[in-house]
């Protein structure tokens, strides 16, 4: 028999293990220290925890509804740890951190001229946004591109989060590339702001 706590991570109640909560408690203050001089921190906090709960929630069943110590241990490997970006990482880390993640194509908002369909595709196939914009004028010509721009339009869901936004480069989805993206937003919105 174990005792189980409950918890509110990313927006989302889980059921988890004491032990596994101890564990997930010292990883995230490990992050929070290692965050804590970031102008961002609480941003860059918030976006892992919310991937955290996505990860936890797909290990979550009808018949398993307790977050273990092997689950914690499992998206802490995925997420990775403070120390493996660290101002001194290895080349090892950076090749880890170059590996491909999990890959979706979705609607780019950054990127939008209209629906964000062309940037969500550029941004999948890793090619310049007037390219695609380009092909779907030539088949809205031929009249055709419009009708495939609406269905895509309809079927694509919107990068909204940060995990999201890093799938749709194909990119792997842990701290590292979090604190990356989140920083770029930071300063886009700071530029943004100075104009």
């Amino acid at each position: 028999m174990k005792i189980t706590v409950s918890i509110n991570l990313g927006g989302y109640s889980f059921n988890i293990d004491e032990d596994a909560y101890s564990e997930l408690k010292r990883y995230l203050k490990n992050l929070e220290l290692h965050f804590a001089g970031e102008e961002s921190s609480s941003e860059i906090l918030s976006d892992i925890e919310a991937r955290m709960a996505e990860l936890f929630r797909g290990k979550l069943t009808t018949y398993k509804q307790v977050i273990t110590i092997e689950d914690v241990h499992q998206v802490i490997s995925v997420m990775g740890t403070p120390e493996d970006i660290s101002a001194n990482e290895s080349t090892s880390n950076r090749e880890k951190f170059a590996s491909p993640g999990y890959h979706r194509m979705y609607r780019d908002p950054d990127h939008r001229i209209i629906g964000g369909v062309c940037a969500g595709i550029a941004a999948y196939w890793d090619i310049e946004v007037w390219i695609v914009r380009l092909i779907f004028f030539c088949l809205a010509m031929m009249g055709v591109g419009i009708l495939i721009y609406l269905i895509l339009y309809i079927v694509l869901p919107e990068a909204k989060t940060t995990a999201q936004k890093i799938e749709m480069k194909g990119e792997p989805v842990n701290i590292h590339n979090i604190k990356e993206s989140v920083k770029k937003e930071f300063e886009n919105v700071r530029k943004n702001m100075n104009l």
